[in-house]
C-alpha cells in the first residue's frame, strides 16, 4: 500500500506524528508478523516544499499534490482549527484551496481517501459525500450540517467506511485512522500494531461528547435544550414539549435533528445519562436517587443505558 499524507503549514501537529508513527511501526512489524504483506510506503504530501504544523515540527514535503492520484490511500489530516469560524476560514486559505482542488480530481475507482477531524472538511468540499456517511470532530457537528446537509453525519462513530471514503472523529482519532488503514492490510498487524503502542480500541465518540458545549444557533433547539435540562427528572412528552415551546412536534423534530444529528428523545437519553454521571461523581447519591433525579423511576433502566453506552464507547 502507498499512503501519500497530505500537509500544509498549520495542520495539527499530533495528527501527523500519529499516523507517521503507526505506519512506519506497522512498515517495521509486518516481516514479524507475516512476510506476506506488501510493504508499507508512506510519503508527504503538500503544496510546497516544506510545511510547519500546529506544534512547530516542519516537514520536508516528498511529493506535490499534483502526484497525490499515484497513491493507493490520500490521507487528509487536522486543519489545526478548533471552532467553527476557524475552520471556514482555514478552508479558503491557499493552501487549503489547493488540496481540496487535488482531492476532487482523484479517481474515486483507484484511489481512496481517509480524513479525520477537521479534515473531513475539506475532503466533503468536493462534493464527494454527498449522500454518504462520514464522521468528525463530534464538537463542530452543528456546523458540518449546517455546511453539508447532505452528508449522513454520525457522531457516535469514531471511524466510518463507506465504500472508498474513511473518516474518522477528533484530533486523536487520528489513531483510530491510521490503524483502520493498516487493518485494512491486515487485521492481525493492525492488532500488533495496537498492542506495541498500548492503543485502547475506542469505536465511538459518544463518550466524549458533552453536549453543552455543541454550538447551534437554531432558537428552537436552544430553547429546547434549555427547556429539558430544566426538566430532566420529569417523564419526557415530546409533543408536550413542543407545545410548550410553541411549536409542533414535526418542526421540533426537524429541528433538533438538523442541529444535533439526533431524535428529541435522543438528546434527552444523552443529557440525562451525563446528567447521571455528574452525580455518580461527584455526589453519594444511590443508584435509585440519581436514577429518579435524570427521569428514571427504575434504577436498573438507567443502569442498562450507562452499560449500553460504555459499549459503544
Amino acid at each position: 500500500m502507498r499512503i501519500g499524507l497530505i500537509a500544509i503549514d498549520g495542520c495539527f501537529g499530533s495528527a501527523i506524528a500519529s499516523i507517521l508513527d503507526i505506519v512506519r511501526v506497522a512498515e517495521g512489524a509486518r516481516g514479524e508478523v507475516d512476510p506476506r504483506i506488501d510493504p508499507i510506503e508512506l510519503a508527504i504530501l503538500g503544496p510546497k516544499r516544506r510545511v510547519t504544523t500546529t506544534s512547530s515540527m516542519t516537514l520536508s514535503v516528498d511529493q506535490p499534490l499534483s502526484e497525490s492520484g499515484e497513491f493507493d490511500v490520500v490521507v487528509v489530516p487536522a486543519l489545526g482549527t478548533l471552532t467553527a469560524a476557524a475552520t471556514n476560514d482555514a478552508l479558503q486559505s491557499r493552501d487549503a484551496r489547493s488540496v481540496i482542488a487535488s482531492l476532487g480530481r482523484l479517481d474515486e475507482a483507484t484511489t481512496r481517501i481517509a480524513a479525520a477531524c477537521t479534515g473531513v472538511f475539506a475532503v466533503a468540499e468536493t462534493g464527494r459525500m454527498h449522500h454518504r456517511r462520514a464522521t468528525t470532530s463530534w464538537f463542530l457537528g452543528p456546523e458540518f450540517l449546517k455546511r453539508y446537509p447532505t452528508v449522513a453525519l454520525d457522531l457516535d462513530t469514531m471511524v466510518v467506511v463507506d465504500g472508498n471514503l474513511v473518516t474518522a472523529g477528533a484530533a486523536f482519532a487520528h489513531i483510530d485512522l491510521a490503524l483502520s488503514l493498516v487493518r485494512s492490510i491486515s487485521p492481525d498487524l493492525a492488532q500488533h500494531v495496537a498492542k506495541l503502542l498500548l492503543i485502547d480500541e475506542r469505536p465511538s465518540q459518544a463518550a466524549f461528547v458533552a453536549y453543552e458545549h455543541l454550538r447551534h444557533e437554531d432558537p428552537i433547539v436552544v430553547e429546547f435544550e434549555r427547556f429539558v435540562r430544566a426538566r430532566l427528572d420529569e417523564p419526557f412528552n415530546v409533543a408536550f414539549v413542543a407545545q410548550s415551546l410553541g411549536t409542533s412536534r414535526r418542526t421540533l423534530e426537524r429541528r433538533v435533528r438538523a442541529a444535533l444529528n439526533l431524535t428529541p428523545l435522543g438528546f434527552v437519553q444523552r443529557l440525562r445519562i451525563e446528567r447521571a454521571r455528574h452525580l455518580s461523581a461527584t455526589t453519594d447519591l444511590t443508584s435509585a436517587e440519581i436514577a429518579l433525579r435524570v427521569g428514571y423511576a427504575n434504577a436498573e433502566t438507567l443502569r442498562s443505558l450507562l452499560r449500553r453506552e460504555r459499549r459503544r464507547s
